[in-house]
């Protein structure tokens, strides 16, 4: 295990300082075709292809949370696609993100943030293209368990007394609960140790996730057939750390911790960055 307190190692040469999850795009008509930025490298031999990375945001966020992240992984030769979570329920939003996937020839990393971590745990079973996952400040959960359930087996949550639900009526006549963190209460919660104005732009542009979604339980387990990696947050208070720890060493994860909160791919893009790369080049030859 990896333990990391405070800053980071890495030098990103040539770089720019900020992206947009848009250039993400890119990836879907380029990945494994070209040189460079485009999906492959010199290497003994012969060129190699580089694994699409293929990022799934969680709840409270959007795509735009991978910034920094994806900025990283592009300057160093990766293909990235920054996929939108319609954070509905883990079945439901896995089969969006297999569309995406069943879109991206070559092999591919999936990285699942948060409640993303649901997702790619179920988008992932089946697919051989899938060499491997990286979860950060995520849930692995396994069949019968739900994100509720696992956010609640070890004390240090402080999210539902953050949370603001929304209540509205479906077509169907039927209501549904959506569920916001509260503005003024999102940097304290969510993301401690990103810098003041650039915490309340998240807090603005926040998705909400159903809450049925935190209450549907898991089906499959795709960390129980493939190799993974996962980004511990020690100052995490959505998910306690004591949660990311116990679901990691389930998994045989790979094992990063940082003191950081859980908006670590904000504060910290470089360290996940790394952690993904450090995937890539152990899944894919």
């Amino acid at each position: 295990m990896v333990s990391i307190k405070g800053g980071h190692r890495r030098a990103v040469t040539g770089a720019v300082s900020t992206l947009t999850a848009g250039l993400a795009l890119g990836a879907f008509a380029l990945s494994g075709t070209a040189d460079g930025a485009t999906g492959t490298e010199a290497a003994a031999g012969g060129p190699r292809v580089k694994p699409t990375v293929v990022l799934e945001h969680g709840a409270f966020a959007d795509g735009s949370s991978w910034n920094g992240v994806i900025a990283d992984l592009r300057a160093d030769g990766y293909p990235v696609v920054a996929a939108a979570n319609p954070l509905r329920g883990p079945a439901n939003d896995a089969a969006a993100l297999r569309t995406v996937l069943d879109h991206i020839k070559g092999p591919k990393i999936l990285v699942g943030h948060s409640y993303g971590g649901n997702v790619i745990s179920e988008a992932a079973v089946g697919d051989p293209d899938v060499k491997a996952l990286v979860y950060v400040a995520a849930f692995l959960p396994a069949p019968g368990e739900t994100a509720l359930q696992l956010t609640d087996k070890f004390p240090g949550s402080t999210l539902p007394d953050a949370l603001d639900p929304v209540t509205y009526r479906q077509a169907d006549g039927t209501t549904a609960t959506d569920l916001y963190i509260q503005q003024d209460k999102f940097r304290h919660q969510f993301a401690a140790d990103v810098p003041k104005g650039q915490a309340a732009l998240m807090a603005v542009e926040q998705r909400p996730i159903a809450q049925a979604a935190l209450e549907e339980k898991a089906t499959v387990a795709a960390w129980k057939t493939k190799p993974s990696w996962d980004i511990v947050t020690t100052e995490d208070l959505n998910i306690p750390a004591a949660v990311q720890r116990f679901m990691a060493k389930r998994a045989h994860a790979h094992v990063t911790e940082v003191a950081a909160s859980h908006s670590v791919a904000v504060s910290h893009p470089h360290l996940v960055a790394d952690v993904i790369e450090r995937a890539a080049r152990a899944t894919v030859r």
